[in-house]
Protein backbone atom coordinates (compact mmCIF):
# COMPACT_ATOMS: atom_id res chain seq x y z
CA UNK A 1 0.00 0.00 0.00
CA UNK A 2 3.15 2.34 1.06
CA UNK A 3 4.50 1.57 -2.27
CA UNK A 4 1.71 2.38 -4.42
CA UNK A 5 1.01 5.48 -2.81
CA UNK A 6 5.02 6.96 -2.75
CA UNK A 7 4.46 5.87 -6.31
CA UNK A 8 1.69 7.72 -7.50
CA UNK A 9 3.16 10.94 -5.54
CA UNK A 10 5.81 10.77 -7.41
CA UNK A 11 8.40 9.70 -5.01
CA UNK A 12 11.70 7.98 -6.63
CA UNK A 13 11.70 4.70 -5.46
CA UNK A 14 15.93 3.56 -4.00
CA UNK A 15 16.94 -0.02 -4.01
CA UNK A 16 20.03 -0.73 -1.43
CA UNK A 17 21.18 -4.68 -1.65
CA UNK A 18 24.09 -6.46 -1.40
CA UNK A 19 24.84 -10.15 -3.10
CA UNK A 20 27.27 -12.60 -1.59
CA UNK A 21 28.80 -15.35 -4.15
CA UNK A 22 30.94 -18.10 -2.36
CA UNK A 23 33.15 -19.97 -4.74
CA UNK A 24 35.60 -22.70 -4.41
CA UNK A 25 37.80 -25.45 -6.05
CA UNK A 26 40.93 -25.28 -7.04
CA UNK A 27 41.12 -23.12 -10.14
CA UNK A 28 40.10 -20.01 -8.28
CA UNK A 29 42.87 -18.12 -7.64
CA UNK A 30 42.64 -16.01 -10.78
CA UNK A 31 39.72 -14.54 -9.53
CA UNK A 32 41.57 -12.94 -6.65
CA UNK A 33 43.68 -11.19 -9.53
CA UNK A 34 40.76 -9.91 -11.52
CA UNK A 35 39.21 -8.28 -8.12
CA UNK A 36 42.76 -6.46 -6.91
CA UNK A 37 42.81 -4.75 -10.22
CA UNK A 38 39.43 -4.20 -9.66
CA UNK A 39 40.54 -2.61 -6.15
CA UNK A 40 43.12 -1.01 -7.71
CA UNK A 41 41.27 1.02 -10.75
CA UNK A 42 38.33 2.34 -8.48
CA UNK A 43 40.48 3.34 -5.87
CA UNK A 44 42.02 5.43 -8.74
CA UNK A 45 38.58 6.79 -10.08
CA UNK A 46 37.67 8.83 -7.12
CA UNK A 47 34.24 8.19 -6.75
CA UNK A 48 33.85 7.93 -10.39
CA UNK A 49 30.32 6.03 -11.41
CA UNK A 50 31.10 5.34 -14.79
CA UNK A 51 34.53 4.12 -14.07
CA UNK A 52 33.55 1.93 -11.25
CA UNK A 53 30.52 0.93 -12.80
CA UNK A 54 32.73 -0.70 -16.04
CA UNK A 55 35.01 -2.62 -13.13
CA UNK A 56 31.47 -3.60 -11.59
CA UNK A 57 30.97 -5.03 -14.78
CA UNK A 58 33.96 -7.28 -14.98
CA UNK A 59 33.67 -8.44 -11.67
CA UNK A 60 30.07 -9.45 -12.57
CA UNK A 61 31.16 -10.71 -16.20
CA UNK A 62 34.20 -12.71 -13.83
CA UNK A 63 31.66 -14.24 -11.48
CA UNK A 64 29.31 -15.84 -14.51
CA UNK A 65 32.42 -17.31 -16.35
CA UNK A 66 33.25 -19.14 -12.95
CA UNK A 67 29.63 -20.61 -12.40
CA UNK A 68 30.90 -23.95 -12.18
CA UNK A 69 33.06 -23.16 -8.93
CA UNK A 70 29.99 -21.40 -7.17
CA UNK A 71 29.13 -23.02 -4.25
CA UNK A 72 26.71 -20.35 -1.75
CA UNK A 73 25.09 -17.18 -2.14
CA UNK A 74 22.52 -14.94 -0.53
CA UNK A 75 21.64 -11.19 -0.78
CA UNK A 76 19.84 -8.84 1.18
CA UNK A 77 18.30 -5.23 0.67
CA UNK A 78 15.90 -2.66 1.56
CA UNK A 79 13.74 -0.24 -0.65
CA UNK A 80 13.74 3.50 0.42
CA UNK A 81 11.80 6.70 -0.72
CA UNK A 82 14.79 8.86 0.99
CA UNK A 83 17.98 9.58 -0.40
CA UNK A 84 19.31 9.92 2.54
CA UNK A 85 17.74 7.15 4.19
CA UNK A 86 19.10 4.88 1.42
CA UNK A 87 22.58 6.48 1.92
CA UNK A 88 22.85 5.61 5.29
CA UNK A 89 21.95 1.88 4.69
CA UNK A 90 24.70 2.02 2.03
CA UNK A 91 27.41 2.90 4.78
CA UNK A 92 26.21 0.73 7.34
CA UNK A 93 26.47 -2.16 4.42
CA UNK A 94 30.01 -0.96 3.65
CA UNK A 95 31.25 -1.18 7.72
CA UNK A 96 29.65 -4.60 7.60
CA UNK A 97 31.05 -5.96 4.48
CA UNK A 98 34.74 -4.42 5.45
CA UNK A 99 34.14 -5.95 9.10
CA UNK A 100 34.19 -9.57 7.66
CA UNK A 101 37.65 -9.45 5.99
CA UNK A 102 39.10 -11.87 8.10
CA UNK A 103 41.32 -14.18 6.63
CA UNK A 104 44.45 -16.59 7.70
CA UNK A 105 47.64 -16.43 6.34
CA UNK A 106 49.32 -19.77 5.96
CA UNK A 107 52.64 -19.53 3.91
CA UNK A 108 54.56 -22.83 3.32
CA UNK A 109 58.51 -22.30 4.43
CA UNK A 110 60.91 -22.48 1.44
CA UNK A 111 63.95 -24.92 2.15
CA UNK A 112 65.86 -26.97 -0.27
CA UNK A 113 63.30 -29.26 -1.14
CA UNK A 114 61.06 -27.29 -1.80
CA UNK A 115 60.44 -23.47 -3.30
CA UNK A 116 58.79 -20.92 -2.00
CA UNK A 117 55.03 -21.34 -2.39
CA UNK A 118 51.35 -19.81 -1.67
CA UNK A 119 48.57 -22.09 -0.14
CA UNK A 120 46.04 -22.75 -2.72
CA UNK A 121 43.07 -20.23 -2.47
CA UNK A 122 40.14 -22.32 -1.26
CA UNK A 123 37.29 -20.41 -0.97
CA UNK A 124 36.65 -16.77 -1.83
CA UNK A 125 33.75 -14.87 -1.40
CA UNK A 126 32.83 -11.83 -3.29
CA UNK A 127 30.50 -9.32 -2.16
CA UNK A 128 28.67 -6.96 -4.45
CA UNK A 129 26.33 -3.72 -3.04
CA UNK A 130 24.70 -1.53 -5.41
CA UNK A 131 21.74 1.14 -4.86
CA UNK A 132 19.88 2.25 -7.92
CA UNK A 133 16.62 3.85 -8.84
CA UNK A 134 13.70 1.83 -9.69
CA UNK A 135 12.37 -1.70 -9.38
CA UNK A 136 14.57 -4.38 -10.97
CA UNK A 137 12.98 -8.12 -10.23
CA UNK A 138 15.49 -10.29 -10.28
CA UNK A 139 17.91 -8.57 -7.57
CA UNK A 140 14.81 -8.02 -5.73
CA UNK A 141 14.18 -11.77 -5.01
CA UNK A 142 16.10 -14.45 -3.48
CA UNK A 143 19.29 -15.67 -5.18
CA UNK A 144 19.40 -18.62 -3.80
CA UNK A 145 19.72 -21.04 -6.55
CA UNK A 146 22.23 -20.85 -9.61
CA UNK A 147 19.87 -19.52 -12.28
CA UNK A 148 18.40 -16.62 -10.03
CA UNK A 149 22.04 -15.78 -9.43
CA UNK A 150 23.31 -15.78 -12.96
CA UNK A 151 19.70 -13.28 -13.53
CA UNK A 152 20.78 -10.98 -10.90
CA UNK A 153 24.63 -10.55 -12.15
CA UNK A 154 23.03 -9.86 -15.41
CA UNK A 155 20.75 -7.37 -13.77
CA UNK A 156 23.76 -5.33 -12.19
CA UNK A 157 25.31 -5.71 -15.43
CA UNK A 158 22.48 -3.79 -17.12
CA UNK A 159 21.77 -1.27 -14.26
CA UNK A 160 25.28 0.05 -15.17
CA UNK A 161 23.99 0.54 -18.84
CA UNK A 162 20.99 1.90 -18.01
CA UNK A 163 23.22 4.56 -15.65
CA UNK A 164 20.79 3.54 -13.10
CA UNK A 165 23.80 2.80 -10.02
CA UNK A 166 23.47 5.49 -7.43
CA UNK A 167 26.50 3.72 -5.23
CA UNK A 168 28.33 0.40 -5.91
CA UNK A 169 30.97 -1.19 -3.35
CA UNK A 170 32.88 -4.35 -3.77
CA UNK A 171 34.15 -6.47 -0.97
CA UNK A 172 36.18 -10.04 -0.89
CA UNK A 173 37.73 -12.33 1.28
CA UNK A 174 40.43 -13.27 1.13
CA UNK A 175 41.96 -9.93 0.34
CA UNK A 176 44.89 -10.86 -1.42
CA UNK A 177 47.11 -13.98 -2.71
CA UNK A 178 48.10 -16.15 0.30
CA UNK A 179 45.31 -15.61 2.48
CA UNK A 180 43.00 -18.35 3.12
CA UNK A 181 39.57 -18.31 3.61
CA UNK A 182 38.74 -21.46 6.03
CA UNK A 183 35.60 -23.03 6.19
CA UNK A 184 35.65 -22.14 9.64
CA UNK A 185 36.10 -18.80 8.81
CA UNK A 186 33.07 -18.86 5.98
CA UNK A 187 30.78 -20.34 8.73
CA UNK A 188 31.80 -17.85 11.25
CA UNK A 189 31.48 -14.66 8.88
CA UNK A 190 28.86 -15.12 6.19
CA UNK A 191 26.09 -17.38 8.10
CA UNK A 192 23.72 -15.96 5.67
CA UNK A 193 25.43 -18.28 2.60
CA UNK A 194 22.72 -20.73 0.86
CA UNK A 195 24.35 -23.64 -0.63
CA UNK A 196 23.44 -23.61 -4.26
Amino acid sequence: MRNAFNKMMGYTRYVVCRLFVHLTGPDIAPILGVLNDVARKAINADGNLDILGEELVEVCQTLLQYDENWLSAANEGDVFWDEGDAGDYVNEIFTDSAERYLSSSSYIEADDKYPLSLPVTRNVVVMITVAYKGEVEDLETSIADTTALKKGLKAIINLHYNHLLQAIQIHFSPAQFGDDLTNDQLIQYYPELIPL
